[in-house]
C-alpha cells in the first residue's frame, strides 16, 4: 500500500487515542513517521453484518466503502479577459467546468449500491471496475438524492465484494459560481476587467466540484489534473509535475486554481530549509509595490517555529499563498496552496497601521498551524472540529509572539480570545465544544460548529489545561514525548469542559470560606445542574499564588484575615468567572486604587470583565461593576482599558437610543482625559462627542481633502480608522463623496477596508440609505464584503434601523454575504419586546433554520429586554453622579 494511504488510514484511528490524550493534557495531536506508529492503536476498518442494498436512514455515508486515491481531471472553460463585450449586461463569459474523476476504494463490507455526494453537477457515465480482477462491473441505475444529503447512488448489477479493491469512473460539468463557495470566479481591475476561478471547499462543499466521498474521516491521496488555456496558470496543493499537480490532502482542503496569467508572485526572501520554495502570489501591481513582501519573510519564520514546536517538518514540498479578491472566508488552510482575502495577507508600508500588520502575522500563524492541526491530522466528524481550530487559534499566539515587535502581545490576544468565548458561551442556546456527532449531520449544523466556542473556547481550553499540567508537559504531550499514564484522571476532568456546554462561576466568600460554583448564563431564569472540575490558581496580598481544586478546597483556606484580600483565577488561565463578596470586592477594589501593580496585569482587566457581566447576569449590582472603573484614571497599562472600552460598549448599544446616553456621553469625555493610548483615547473622545476630538479629526480629513494629491497631509496609518470614521460622521456629502471616490480608487487593500468602514460612520439617513443600496451591486461592494459593510452600518446608531430593514427586504441575496453574522450583529440593540417579535417573525416568514445564532440572536433579545427594564433607572443615576462630581 502506497505511504499516503497508510497514513490516511492510521490517521482514522488516531482520533480515538487523540481524543483521549488531547482531553488527557499530554495532547498526542501528531502522528511520528518512526517508532511512535508502532505504539498507536488504530481504529479497525469499519464492519457491517449484512449487504447495504437501500439507502442509509442517516445524513451520514455509509462506511462500507474506503476511498484510496482520486484521479481528477478538471476544466475551467473560462476566458481571464473578456475581448468582446456582446452587450452591456451580459459579457460573452464563459462559466462552465467539466472534468472527470476516477475515485479507487477498498470494499470493507459486501454492497451492491455505492453512495458518495455530489451536488449541483450533471454527472454521467459510471464505470465501475474490480481492480483486481481487471472485470467491469454493470450499473443498472444512477440518480441524484432530491434531498439535504446530496447523495449519488449507483446501483449495481453485481455486488462488491468485502476485501476487494474496487474503481469508480464519473464524467460530470457544473457551474462557476459567484456565491464564493464551490469553484466560483473573481474578478479585479487590471486595465479591462480581468477574471480568476478559485475554490473554497470547506466544510460541504467538494461534492459541488467532483463527485467525492466528502467527510473529513474519508481522506485519500489526490492526483489533480488541471486542463486551463494556454496563456494562464494554474496552482494547485503540491510539486508541479509538467502539467499535473499530486495533491496529498483530504478533499476538504484540496484546492485546484486555474488563475490569469496576469497574476504574479514574489518568492520567499527565506532560504526556508534551502529546499522548500514559498510563493506568494497576488495582483501584480500589488506585487510590485511590495505589499506581499512582509507576509513572504514571516512565513519561513513561523513555519520554523511549528517545527521546531512540534518535532515534525512541514509534510508539502511546496508552500504557496495566494491573496484572493473574492475569498467567502478570511483565510484557507489548503495543505500546500493557503489562500486569503487579500486584507489577510497584503501589508503596505505607509499606509496599512500597525494593528494590520499584526492581524496577518496572527492570521498567517493560525493557517500555518493548520498545515498540521486539520491536514497532517484530522477530526473524524465535524462534532470535533475543535480540535482543528482550537489548537490552531491557541499556538498561533506563542507563534506570533516569538517574532519582535509582537512579544509582549500574548496577554492580550489571551484576553480577547477568553472574552470572545465567554460572550457566546453565557447564552443556554450555546453549545459543548464537543457535542454528540448525532447533533451535528446537517451542513447548517456543521456550518454553526465554526463559532466562537470552536475557536476562541478550544483556545481557552487549551490554556488552562497547560496551565494545569504545565507548559512542560503539554509540549511534550504535543511531540508525543511523553506519554507515562495518568490520562484517565485528567480526562475526568476535561471531559467536563469538552462535553458541556457553558462555563461556571465560582463564588468566594471570604468571610466565612463558602466556595461554591454554578453555570455563568446571562439569562438567570434558565435552570442548570452543570458540574465542572474546576482548577483555582489562588493569591492574596499575604501569599503567593498556588493551585487548588474546588472539590478538595478546605473551608479555612478562603476566609480572609483582617483587611486581607483573596483574588482567584491568578493571570486569567481557567476558564471560569469568579464573583465574591461584597468586601472582598471591596477590599480588590481599594488595592487597585492604591498600588494596582500588586495585582496581576491580567487579572486588573479581568476583574473589570467578571464585574460588568456578573452584573449583566444579575448576580452583583450594576452600580459595583461601575465602580470598580474607577481605578483606571491611574492606570498606564492598555489591557484594562479595553477591557473597560468593551464592556462599556454594551451599555451604549443598551442605552444610546434612551436619556441614559446623554450622561454616559459626558462620563466618557471625562474619561478620554486618562486614556494613555493615541488611538483608543481618540476613539472614546470622539464616540462621547468630545468637541476638540471631532474639530481634530476633521481638521485632518479636511487637509487630506485639499491636498490629496501630496502625502504632506497624509493622516498616519495608526489613526486612519478613527479619524475617517469620526470626520465622515461629523461632515456631511463632501466628506462622505470624497471618502467613496478614495474607496473606489485605492488599489490598497487596507486603505480600502478602513474607508468602506468610515462611509458606514455617517449620520446622514440619506447616505447611509444609498451605501446600504450599493452593497447590492458588486461593482461597488463585492459579495465577501457585504455583510461587513451592512454590519458597520448597523452598529452605527443612526444605521441600525435602516439595516434591519435592509436585510428584511433582501435577504436572498445578502445572506450570501454570511447570514449567521448578519443576524447576530443587525440585532444587537434588541431590547424591547417590539424588537423580539420582528425577529421572531422574520426568521418564521424566511423559513430560517433553526440554527444556533438566530438561536442566540433571540435569547440575547430577550436578556437585552430584562436587564435593560431592571437597571435602566440605576445606570442613568450612576452616570448623572459620575458627570457632577
Amino acid at each position: 500500500m502506497a505511504k499516503e494511504s497508510g497514513i490516511s488510514k492510521i490517521l482514522a484511528g488516531t482520533f480515538v487515542f487523540l481524543t483521549i490524550s488531547v482531553i488527557a493534557g499530554i495532547v498526542t495531536m501528531i502522528i511520528f513517521y518512526k517508532t511512535e506508529i508502532a505504539l498507536m492503536d488504530p481504529t479497525p476498518r469499519p464492519m457491517f453484518t449484512s449487504s447495504t442494498t437501500s439507502l442509509p436512514p442517516v445524513i451520514r455515508l455509509p462506511k462500507n466503502l474506503v476511498p484510496q486515491s482520486y484521479q481528477v481531471f478538471l476544466q475551467p472553460h473560462l476566458y481571464t479577459r473578456i475581448i468582446e463585450v456582446v452587450n452591456v449586461t451580459s459579457p460573452n463569459q464563459t462559466m462552465l467546468f467539466t472534468g472527470n474523476s476516477t475515485v479507487t476504494f477498498h470494499c470493507v463490507q459486501g454492497t451492491s449500491v455505492v453512495y458518495l455526494h455530489s451536488r449541483n453537477l450533471d454527472v454521467s457515465g459510471p464505470v465501475v471496475m474490480n481492480k483486481d480482477t481487471n472485470e467491469r462491473i454493470g450499473v443498472s441505475s444512477m440518480k441524484n438524492e432530491e434531498d439535504t444529503r446530496n447523495f449519488l447512488e449507483i446501483q449495481l448489477n453485481a455486488a462488491l465484494e468485502a476485501g476487494g479493491n474496487y474503481s469508480l469512473f464519473l464524467a460530470f460539468n457544473g457551474e462557476i459560481t459567484e456565491n464564493l463557495n464551490g469553484v466560483f470566479v473573481s474578478t479585479y481591475a487590471q486595465g479591462s476587467p480581468a477574471f480568476l476561478a478559485a475554490t473554497n471547499l470547506e466544510p460541504a462543499d467538494a461534492r459541488t466540484v467532483f463527485p467525492c466521498f466528502d467527510e473529513p474521516e474519508m481522506k485519500a491521496v489526490f492526483h489533480v489534473t488541471i486542463i486551463h488555456r494556454r496563456d494562464t496558470v494554474a496552482l494547485g496543493n503540491a510539486d508541479m509535475r509538467g502539467e499535473i499537480r499530486t495533491i496529498y490532502c483530504h478533499a476538504h482542503v484540496s484546492s485546484k486554481r486555474p488563475l490569469g496569467h496576469m497574476w504574479e508572485n514574489v518568492l520567499c526572501a527565506l532560504c526556508y530549509r534551502c529546499v522548500l520554495p514559498t510563493q506568494t502570489y497576488a495582483r501584480p501591481d500589488a506585487i510590485a509595490a511590495g505589499h506581499a513582501k512582509y507576509a513572504a519573510n514571516i512565513t519561513g519564520k513561523i513555519l520554523k517555529f511549528y517545527e521546531n514546536y512540534f518535532g515534525i517538518n512541514y509534510e508539502q514540498k511546496t508552500l504557496d499563498q495566494i491573496a484572493l479578491p473574492d475569498l467567502g472566508v478570511g483565510a484557507m488552510e489548503n495543505w500546500g496552496l493557503i489562500t486569503y482575502q487579500e486584507g489577510g495577507l497584503l501589508y503596505e508600508d505607509g499606509v496599512s497601521s500597525l494593528l494590520h500588520k499584526e492581524v496577518i502575522a496572527t492570521l498567517i500563524a493560525h493557517e500555518l498551524a493548520h498545515q498540521w492541526f486539520g491536514n497532517l491530522v484530522t477530526m473524524k466528524w465535524w462534532n470535533d472540529i475543535w480540535l482543528n481550530e482550537g489548537f490552531a487559534t491557541y499556538l498561533s499566539f506563542f507563534a506570533v509572539a516569538h517574532m519582535e515587535p509582537y512579544s509582549k502581545m500574548k496577554d492580550s490576544y489571551f484576553m480577547s480570545n477568553l472574552h470572545a468565548a465567554f460572550e457566546v458561551d453565557a447564552l443556554a442556546s450555546s453549545h459543548p465544544l464537543s457535542p454528540p456527532q448525532e447533533d451535528v449531520q446537517m451542513t447548517f449544523e456543521i456550518e454553526d460548529m465554526f463559532d466562537a466556542i470552536t475557536y476562541c473556547k478550544g483556545a481557552a481550553v487549551l490554556r488552562m489545561l497547560t496551565d494545569i499540567v504545565t507548559e512542560r508537559v503539554f509540549t511534550h504531550g504535543i511531540k508525543a514525548e511523553d506519554e507515562d499514564g495518568g490520562h484517565t484522571t485528567v480526562a475526568k476532568v476535561m471531559n467536563t469542559w469538552t462535553k458541556q456546554m457553558g462555563y461556571p462561576v465560582i463564588t468566594i466568600n471570604t468571610t466565612n470560606g463558602e466556595v461554591y460554583q454554578k453555570q455563568f448564563l446571562f439569562n438567570d431564569s434558565s435552570e442548570s445542574s452543570l458540574w465542572w472540575y474546576i482548577p483555582i490558581r489562588v493569591m492574596s496580598n499575604a501569599a503567593e499564588p498556588s493551585l487548588v481544586w474546588l472539590e478538595s478546597i478546605k473551608k479555612d483556606e478562603f476566609i480572609a484575615k483582617s483587611g486581607e484580600w483573596i483574588l482567584a483565577n491568578v493571570n486569567c488561565a481557567g476558564y471560569y468567572r469568579v464573583n465574591y463578596n461584597r468586601e472582598n470586592w471591596e477590599r480588590l477594589s481599594t488595592q487597585l486604587e492604591t498600588d494596582p501593580h500588586r495585582i496581576p496585569l491580567m487579572n486588573r482587566g479581568q476583574l473589570v470583565d467578571d464585574a460588568f457581566n456578573l452584573a449583566r447576569a444579575k448576580l452583583i449590582e450594576v452600580t459595583l461593576a461601575l465602580n470598580s472603573t474607577r481605578f483606571l484614571q491611574n492606570e498606564r497599562a492598555l489591557l484594562p482599558w479595553e477591557s473597560t472600552v468593551r464592556n462599556l460598549e454594551y451599555f451604549v448599544l443598551m442605552f444610546d437610543r434612551s436619556e441614559v446616553y446623554g450622561p454616559m456621553q459626558a462620563c466618557g469625555m471625562k474619561a478620554s482625559f486618562c486614556l494613555h493610548s493615541q488611538i483608543l483615547a481618540i476613539d472614546v473622545a470622539c464616540s462621547n462627542a468630545l468637541p476638540e476630538c471631532s474639530a481634530m479629526a476633521t481638521k485632518m480629513f479636511a487637509n487630506w481633502m485639499d491636498n490629496n494629491r501630496t502625502n504632506r497631509y497624509r493622516i498616519h496609518p495608526n489613526l486612519r480608522s478613527v479619524i475617517y470614521c469620526q470626520a465622515v460622521a461629523a461632515g456631511g456629502a463632501k466628506e462622505w463623496e470624497f471618502a467613496w471616490d478614495k474607496f473606489q480608487s485605492s488599489i490598497d487593500t487596507s486603505e480600502k477596508d478602513q474607508l468602506r468602514e468610515a462611509l458606514s460612520c455617517t449620520k446622514k439617513i440619506w447616505l447611509l440609505n444609498r451605501y446600504l443600496k450599493y452593497t447590492l451591486n458588486p461593482e461597488k461592494i463585492r459579495l465577501m464584503d457585504v455583510g461587513s459593510t451592512i454590519l458597520s452600518i448597523a452598529d452605527n446608531v443612526a444605521g441600525q434601523a435602516l439595516a434591519w430593514n435592509f436585510i428584511r427586504a433582501h435577504w436572498e441575496y445578502v445572506s450570501n454575504g454570511g447570514a449567521a453574522s448578519l443576524i447576530e450583529g443587525v440585532t444587537r440593540r434588541f431590547s424591547t419586546q417590539f424588537e423580539l417579535e420582528e425577529l421572531e417573525r422574520f426568521a418564521a416568514d424566511n423559513n430560517l433554520s433553526p440554527t444556533k445564532y438566530l438561536q442566540q440572536a433571540v435569547e440575547q433579545t430577550q436578556v437585552n429586554i430584562v436587564w435593560v427594564s431592571e437597571n435602566k433607572d440605576s445606570v442613568l443615576k450612576w452616570f448623572e453622579n459620575e458627570t457632577a462630581s
